[in-house]
C-alpha cells in the first residue's frame, strides 16, 4: 500500500522536520499533542491563563482563533506575557476567511493555520466567467498565487511555520463543483497550495485534513499521503476528527479516526477536539499517542497483503452468513450490521449485569461458566449465549459452542446450528482454512496476543482473503490492567483500525475487572463512530473557541437532554456562524450560534429559522424535528 510502509508492521511515516519556534515537529520528533483555547485573543489575561492551563496539562502547542486583524495582532501581547513567564511553548493562530488576519498573525506567533477552502475565495467574478476551462484554471491558479505567495514571503521573513488545514465542511465551492463531496476534492484543495509552497522553496509546512465522519477523515488522509509520495513531498501531518463531541462519545470518535491513522504510522501531531475545557483534551491525546507508540520495534508480522483491499474507498469484506440456522439470534455476516458480543467469561465476573435498554448485546460469551447461563438469559432476553465447547453438554440447551483449533474434529462433527471458533493468525494455514469452509453455521472469533494485536489481526484477514475464505469474523480484543477511561481510548483505536478497513462482522471486548454493561455501551459507541451500526442519537459538536457565541458545554448538555431519545438522528451543535454551516454538513439538524444570545436552526444544509433567542431555540429545534421536549420523568 503506497500510503504506508507496511500494513502489518508499525513504523512511523518518514516526514520532513518543521521548526515551530523552539519546537520541532515531524522528522525524528515524537508525536506532539496540542489544544485550542476558547478565549477571545483581545482578552490578554484570560488567554494567557488558559494557555498556561493547556501547557500545564502537557500541551506542546497552543492555538487561538483570530477572526480579524485586531484579534491576530494581539496575539503578540499574549506571546510576550508568556515569554515573560519563561514559557516558550509555540502559539498558533487559526485563520478563516480573512487573509489580512493571517498576515497580521505571521509576525505575532510561531505558526499560522489557514484554510485553503476560504483563504483566496471568493474567486473574482471575471475569472469565474472565463469560458475556456483551461484558461479559467490558469487564471484561478494565478489568483491563488497572488494571494498566497506574499503571505509565504512574510512567513519566511519572520521564520513562521504554517498549517494548511482543509476541513470537510468548508471545502471551496470550486472544488466541490469539480470533484463533488469526495476525498479527492479535499486532497486537491490541499495539493494546489502545497505545490505553491514547494515552488516558492517554503518547507515549514504542516498539513491537516479533517472531517467529523471518521471514514472520510481516514480515507482522505491516506489518499493525501499517497498523493504526496507520488510527488516526493513528505510534509508532517496534523490529525484530528472535527466536532467529535464530548464525554465518552467524543473520546471514542477521536480515538477511532486518529488511532486508525497513528497505528499505520501516520501523524506527527494530534488534537483531540472535545466540547469540553481545552485542557481536558490533552490527557486524552497523550494517552492515545503513548498507547500507539508501544508498538515501536514489535516482533515482525509476516503476511501477504491482499490486492483487493482499497484503502481509499470503504467496502466491507464479503462474507457468507454464519448463522443461517441460528434461530432467534442475530445473524452474523452476509452484509448484516456487526454484532456485539458482551464478554462475561472472566472467572471473577460474579456481578449481575444490568444492560441499558438501548445497548443490549446480541450475544454473551460466558467462557467456561455454563452455570451463568440461567441468570444471563434472564438479564438479556433473546441474546445468544456462547460457551466453551468443553463445557457444553448435549442437554445444555441454548448454549452455542466455542471451539479451539485443537478440537477441529469435534467442530466438524458438531450439529449445533451456530458455532464459533477462536483463532489467531498462526492457526490460518491453507489446509486449516479449507477444513473450515465445509463447516455450516460457523463464525470465527479472531484474537491476538501480539504487542501489535490489531495489525496481526489485519494480517489474519488478508490471509483469509488470499485463500478466498468468506467465513464471518468477530473481532475479540482483551485488555488487562487498564481503567475504563483508558478502554474508551485504546479499544476504539484498535477496533477502528480494522473496522474502517471493512474488516469485521462483530466485536467482542474484554477488559479485566471492568463491568460488562459499560463495555457493551462502549462497543455500540465504537460501531456508531465507524458508521456501521446506529444505536443512539449522534452529536456533531465543535470544540469551543474564541468564535463561540454561547456556553457550548451547557448548550450541548441541554440539547442532549432534549434529543437523546431520537435514535439515528445526527444533530449538530455549532458555536458560530463562521464554520458552523459548513462543518455540520453531515448532520440532519443543526443548532448554530448566529450572534450573542441568538441561534439559527438548520435542516441539513438549509437554514430554516434565523436569529432565534437562545432560550427558545431548543423547543424550536424539537418542533422542527417534529418532537416535543421529553418529560422530566
Amino acid at each position: 500500500m503506497s500510503y504506508c510502509d507496511s500494513l502489518f508492521n508499525y513504523r512511523r511515516r518518514p516526514s520532513s522536520t518543521v521548526h515551530i519556534g523552539a519546537l520541532t515537529l515531524g522528522g525524528e520528533a515524537p508525536v506532539r499533542v496540542q489544544s485550542m483555547a476558547n478565549t477571545s485573543t483581545l482578552d490578554t489575561p484570560a488567554s494567557v491563563a488558559q494557555a498556561l492551563d493547556i501547557i500545564q496539562a502537557g500541551g506542546e502547542l497552543v492555538r487561538f482563533t483570530a477572526q480579524g486583524v485586531r484579534e491576530a495582532g494581539n496575539l503578540r501581547e499574549i506571546r510576550s506575557e508568556l515569554r515573560a513567564r519563561d514559557v516558550d511553548t509555540p502559539l498558533v493562530a487559526d485563520i478563516h476567511f480573512n487573509p489580512q488576519a493571517a498576515f497580521a498573525a505571521a509576525g505575532a506567533v510561531e505558526k499560522v493555520r489557514i484554510n485553503p477552502g476560504n483563504f483566496a475565495d471568493p474567486i473574482p467574478q471575471h475569472i469565474r466567467q472565463i469560458a475556456d476551462p483551461q484558461q479559467r484554471d490558469q487564471a484561478v491558479a494565478a489568483h491563488i498565487r497572488e494571494q498566497f505567495v506574499p503571505f509565504l514571503d512574510l512567513c519566511k521573513q519572520h521564520h513562521t511555520a504554517i498549517r494548511i488545514g482543509v476541513n470537510h465542511g468548508s471545502m471551496s465551492a470550486r472544488m466541490t463543483d469539480r470533484y463533488g463531496d469526495t476525498p479527492q476534492g479535499l486532497v486537491a484543495s490541499c495539493m494546489e497550495y502545497l505545490r505553491i509552497c514547494v515552488e516558492e522553496d517554503f518547507h515549514e509546512v504542516v498539513i491537516s485534513i479533517k472531517a467529523s465522519n471518521t471514514l472520510v477523515m481516514v480515507q482522505t488522509v491516506r489518499l493525501l499521503v499517497d498523493t504526496m509520495n507520488r510527488e516526493d513531498m513528505h510534509f508532517p501531518l496534523h490529525l484530528g476528527v472535527t466536532e467529535a463531541g464530548d464525554g465518552e462519545d467524543g473520546r471514542i470518535k477521536s480515538a477511532v479516526g486518529i488511532g486508525a491513522l497513528l497505528l499505520d504510522g501516520i501523524g506527527d501531531t494530534i488534537r483531540v477536539s472535545l466540547s469540553e475545557a481545552p485542557q481536558a483534551e490533552i490527557p486524552v491525546a497523550r494517552a492515545l499517542v503513548d498507547y500507539v507508540s508501544r508498538r515501536q520495534g514489535h516482533p515482525p508480522i509476516e503476511a501477504r497483503p491482499n490486492g483487493d483491499l482499497d484503502p481509499y474507498r470503504f467496502h466491507r469484506r464479503s462474507t457468507r452468513g454464519g448463522s443461517a440456522k441460528a434461530g432467534p439470534y442475530a445473524g452474523i455476516g452476509n452484509g448484516q450490521a456487526p454484532v456485539v458480543i458482551a464478554d462475561f467469561s472472566d472467572d471473577d465476573q460474579t456481578e449481575e449485569p444490568v444492560f441499558e435498554k438501548d445497548f443490549q448485546p446480541d450475544y454473551i460469551y460466558i467462557g467456561s461458566h455454563p452455570e451463568r447461563a440461567g441468570r444471563l438469559h434472564t438479564a438479556v432476553s433473546g441474546a445468544g449465549l456462547l460457551c466453551d465447547a468443553d463445557c457444553v453438554e448435549d442437554d445444555c440447551q441454548g448454549l452455542l459452542p466455542v471451539f479451539v483449533p485443537a478440537r477441529l474434529t469435534d467442530l466438524q462433527a458438531s450439529t449445533a446450528p451456530q458455532k464459533f471458533l477462536r483463532v489467531g493468525l498462526a492457526d490460518l494455514t491453507p489446509d486449516f482454512i479449507r477444513a473450515l469452509e465445509a463447516v455450516e453455521g460457523l463464525s470465527l472469533l479472531l484474537e491476538s496476543r501480539h504487542r501489535n494485536a490489531p495489525a496481526e489481526m489485519r494480517a489474519a484477514f488478508h490471509t483469509l482473503m488470499n485463500a478466498g475464505c468468506q467465513l464471518p469474523v468477530v473481532l475479540r480484543l482483551r485488555y488487562t490492567d487498564i481503567t475504563l477511561e483508558q478502554a474508551r481510548i485504546f479499544a476504539p483505536a484498535d477496533f477502528g483500525f480494522l473496522l474502517l478497513d471493512g474488516l469485521g462482522d462483530g466485536i467482542c471486548l474484554q477488559v479485566a475487572r471492568q463491568p460488562a454493561p459499560a463495555l457493551t455501551r462502549l462497543m455500540f459507541g465504537i460501531l456508531q463512530a465507524c458508521r456501521l451500526r446506529i444505536s443512539k442519537t449522534e452529536y456533531i459538536s465543535c470544540p469551543s473557541c474564541g468564535r463561540t457565541l454561547f456556553d457550548l458545554q451547557d448548550t450541548l448538555a441541554r440539547v442532549k437532554a432534549g434529543t437523546s431519545h431520537l435514535k439515528g438522528l445526527k444533530i449538530a451543535v455549532m458555536g458560530c456562524i463562521v464554520n458552523g454551516p459548513g462543518e455540520m454538513a453531515d448532520a440532519d439538524y443543526g443548532y448554530v450560534g448566529a450572534a450573542r444570545g441568538k441561534v439559527s436552526l438548520y435542516k441539513g444544509r438549509q437554514c430554516i429559522e434565523k436569529n432565534i433567542p437562545q432560550e427558545e431555540a431548543l423547543d424550536r429545534l424539537l418542533a422542527l424535528i417534529g418532537q416535543t421536549r421529553p418529560s422530566a420523568s
